[in-house]
């Protein structure tokens, strides 16, 4: 297969297996200090100013959460989500071209709740399945402040049946829960700014409520699929976007 022009292949043989095995793969210092700096004090005052009669509760109302999609409306979002490393790792892994369909980035202030363990196949269907998703550390993510918790090999069990959240002091209670898993399998994934970690859309994983009182935990989360796959069901998801 040629590649297209530009492509850089960044992986090996070891990790292109260990993600085939476990569902996800941790790639250290892919992206500079400098540049994700820029970019988080780009999205303080993307966020700040999507709720400008709000100056005093800015914080509360906007950084509890996310940013949803900015790349539609952010060239700085957009080209994030295009980072060549990521393009060039997720071609490795699905065999052929990716194509962005979503964007999330995440502030998670201190006291945020997490989101129960799930499958990303449950919130966004498509067919044929190859989506991977992409989450960029804006900075140090750890069990204190709510880091990602995924259970290795679990996207080999199929799609899952998600039902209510239990635990709500933790998670938050609107979204599902993966049920028919041992969720006492999930082991933590602590990243240091700058790492990516990328995910099969069927791993099931979780993150905790932020624990700490003066730190967040940002990152930048994007989905791909492949190229031949579509989105179905979800309307608002079917745009593709190139990476080159």
């Amino acid at each position: 297969m040629i590649e297209p022009m530009g492509r850089i292949s960044p992986l090996d043989e070891a990790q292109i297996s260990f993600f085939a095995n476990n569902g996800y793969l941790l790639l250290r210092q892919a992206c500079s200090d400098d540049l994700l700096d820029i970019y988080n004090r780009h999205m303080y005052n993307l966020a700040k100013n999507e709720i400008p009669d709000q100056p005093d509760s800015v914080e509360k109302a906007t950084f509890s959460f996310r940013v949803f999609n900015p790349h539609l409306k952010d060239s700085f979002s957009l080209q994030m989500l295009k980072i060549p490393i990521i393009r060039g790792a997720l071609a490795q892994l699905m065999g052929d071209e990716a194509v962005g369909v979503q964007s999330m980035y995440f502030f998670k202030e201190p006291g945020s709740k997490g989101q129960a363990a799930h499958q990303d196949f449950e919130y966004i269907h498509h067919e044929p399945n190859t989506m991977i998703a992409a989450s960029i550390a804006m900075e140090k993510n750890d069990e204190e402040n709510g880091c990602l918790r995924v259970i290795p090999g679990s996207h080999k069990l199929g799609p899952l049946p998600h039902g209510k959240v239990k635990n709500i002091l933790e998670h938050a209670d609107w979204t599902t829960e993966t049920e028919g898993v041992d969720l006492t399998a999930e082991i933590p994934v602590v990243m240091e700014t700058g790492d990516i970690l990328f995910f099969h859309s069927l791993l099931v994983h979780s993150s905790t409520r932020n624990k700490t009182k003066d730190r967040f935990r940002r990152s930048y989360v994007c989905h791909y699929i492949r190229q031949d796959s579509n989105v179905t069901l979800r309307g608002d998801l079917k745009r593709k976007i190139d990476l080159y």
